[in-house]
């Protein structure tokens, strides 16, 4: 339908403006229904079964964990750690992941399910509190400056060696205390099932490094806890503020169209075999992709990476990528620009 002709002023004299929104409408229409056509030749086990085999894989991990953190040689002790810092990095932040977004099941019940058992029993956090903040607030408003610009990752105060290398040593510490701050709003029933699923999950780990692994002090356990919740937290951080900070920054008020939105606020980062399979393939390389399809699973936004990258190449759009390391350089030397002050709002015509 043409519109009115005032209508048709407001977007400009020539209706350029309505044009090219439409233009940008159609580009993510296109796009969606060719990557829902994968998806629905797709077989569960590419939708679901390879991620829900990796997540098994990082449990079935932990007994032997915990025996060899029972071993009095150093070689076998330090096994124990790696591998039970692996398994946790799987689960807390893959499983958490996948969970927040109801990537695991088809099933609404299995969903909630997953959602209050990865993110609160595993990941120490309020699932309440990290699906509305996660998928409701920072996929929504993606580099929407005071919305979704993962500002919740800023600390100004911290000098930059310190916030990039030291400070992410102190989450597994603070993510619990974070949780409890996040409460209000919700009801008391919430409120204690997430302090009761938090603690659940740290007595858990607890008791199992006392009665399995022989932990006789109270202090070396917590101490075995915290080294294997914190072993993957500086990249864990690195990874949040590496593919948001430092793209383009919008207003709420002159926010772009979702295809732009997320094409240019959004960095893959290049495949790592480390990376990839603790954090998960929407986090590292394919989080371009899973910005603009947060539906999909890991492995599916990995079948369905050739499909964007080429039609984002096709239509001339932006499909940013870059390296971990010359992020870490961009960070580094730019921290004060970056992390302190606050960033300029980018207009969409000549995109700096």
């Amino acid at each position: 339908m043409q519109g009115s002709p005032e209508e048709r002023r407001d977007d400009g004299e020539d209706g350029t403006a309505g044009w090219e929104n439409e233009e940008r409408e159609s580009l993510m229409m296109e796009l969606s229904r060719m990557v829902q056509k994968v998806v629905k030749e797709s077989s569960w086990w590419e939708r679901r079964g390879v991620d829900c085999s990796i997540l098994g894989a990082a449990f079935l991990s932990l007994p032997p964990a915990f025996l060899l953190l029972s071993c009095s040689q150093l070689p076998c002790f330090s096994l124990g750690m790696l591998l039970m810092g692996v398994a946790h990095a799987v689960i807390t932040v893959k499983g958490t992941h996948l969970a927040s977004h109801g990537a695991l099941s088809d099933s609404k019940v299995l969903r909630k399910v997953c959602a209050v058992f990865f993110i609160e029993v595993c990941g120490s956090f309020s699932a309440h509190a990290g699906v509305n903040g996660h998928v409701k607030l920072h996929h929504a408003h993606t580099n929407i400056i005071g919305l979704g610009d993962s500002s919740i990752w800023k600390v100004p105060a911290l000098p930059r060696t310190v916030y990039l290398f030291l400070a992410p040593l102190a989450v597994p510490v603070i993510t619990p205390l974070v949780a409890l701050a996040h409460q209000d709003g919700c009801s008391l029933v919430w409120r204690l099932r997430t302090v009761l699923m938090v603690a659940l999950g740290l007595a858990s780990q607890y008791w199992l490094l006392v009665n399995v692994s022989g932990f006789r002090s109270v202090h070396g356990a917590l101490l075995c806890m915290l080294v294997c919740r914190a072993m993957f937290s500086v990249p864990f951080i690195h990874v949040n503020i590496f593919q948001h900070i430092g793209l383009p920054m919008f207003s709420m008020k002159k926010r772009p169209k979702r295809i732009d939105q997320m094409t240019l606020g959004v960095l893959n980062l290049p495949r790592n075999f480390l990376l990839d399979w603790t954090f998960g393939h929407s986090l590292i390389s394919c989080h371009v992709e899973h910005h603009l399809f947060p539906f999909l699973s890991d492995n599916m936004c990995l079948k369905v990476k050739p499909v964007v990258s080429s039609y984002l190449n096709e239509k001339k759009l932006p499909y940013q990528e870059d390296t971990y390391l010359s992020r870490l350089h961009l960070f580094y030397h730019k921290y004060q620009e970056l992390m302190v002050f606050a960033p300029p709002i980018t207009e969409l015509v000549g995109v700096q």
